[in-house]
């Protein structure tokens, strides 16, 4: 049941990605790929990684997707006919691109299952969900404590330089 609910999710978000990418019209296109993200955070969470599910809806379907329609909302819409380009090779040279990813994703072993026999590492069943990511982030005994705080450290810094940067401006 879950394999095929997996797979059914896969395909609607090949589907999403095939419609995103061969749509003419720009704002269509937005919304399939905000459709594929959504579809993608869904996977994620088939797969109990619900952090990175969360991060996907977050900054993608929101951050990324204000961003595009912001560039398509300065572009002419109305002069639809220049953004349209011309050219019989670019399907042909996806499809080729496509098959020989897929061809080295294979010969690296990156495509697969694991087999009847072989178990999955413990590290792969709990690596995407928030209690493996906090540990990971905020265990004294690893060594990513420190570099997150120096991030966090680093980030303030910044936005209290742009305000005071800003204030002077105004």
């Amino acid at each position: 049941m879950q394999a095929a609910f997996f797979g059914v999710i896969a395909f609607l978000s090949i589907l999403s990605a095939i419609l995103m990418v061969m749509n003419r019209n720009p704002v269509r296109s937005a919304l399939f790929l905000v459709a594929n993200f959504a579809l993608l955070a869904v996977l994620y969470l088939t797969l109990a990684a619900q952090f990175i599910a969360a991060v996907e809806i977050i900054v993608y379907a929101g951050a990324i997707m204000v961003l595009f329609l912001f560039v398509l909302m300065l572009l002419s819409l109305g002069a639809s006919h220049a953004l349209r380009e011309r050219g019989g090779l670019q399907p042909l040279v996806a499809i080729i691109l496509g098959l020989i990813f897929l061809a080295s994703l294979s010969a690296a072993g990156a495509i697969g299952t694991l087999g009847p026999g072989q178990a999955t590492p413990q590290w792969v069943k709990n690596g995407g969900t928030v209690k493996a990511i906090g540990t990971a982030l905020f265990d004294p005994r690893l060594p990513w404590l420190f570099p997150f705080e120096v991030t966090s450290i680093l980030l303030l810094v910044a936005v209290v330089g742009a305000i005071v940067l800003a204030k002077r401006r105004v």
